[in-house]
């Protein structure tokens, strides 16, 4: 099996394709990452100013590492292995 694509890679691809520094951005795209993100690390906590983040078709099974993320607004998850949602406790959503 390949190894999992983690946070941290994910983010230097994208700023690598995009230009801009991940600890800066407001709207952050690591859907369908190959290998696929497995995990939702720390790495997280360094996107500060991200209002929009998009984790989507990936195979992440905890939502976990939100606490950094201050400013978000919506969060992406379709598509993945998630079995509860206790990552979320204490975050209010307006549906």
């Amino acid at each position: 099996k390949a190894k999992a694509t983690t946070i941290k890679e994910a983010l230097s691809r994208w700023e690598e394709k995009t230009g801009q520094r991940p600890s800066e951005a407001k709207e952050i795209k690591l859907y369908a990452q190959i290998p696929p993100i497995e995990k939702m690390d720390a790495s997280l906590s360094t996107l500060g100013n991200c209002e929009k983040l998009s984790l989507s078709t990936n195979c992440i099974e905890k939502i976990a590492n939100l606490n950094g993320l201050k400013n978000l607004r919506i969060l992406s998850l379709g598509r993945n292995n998630i079995k509860n949602l206790n990552g979320l406790v204490g975050y209010c959503f307006t549906f």
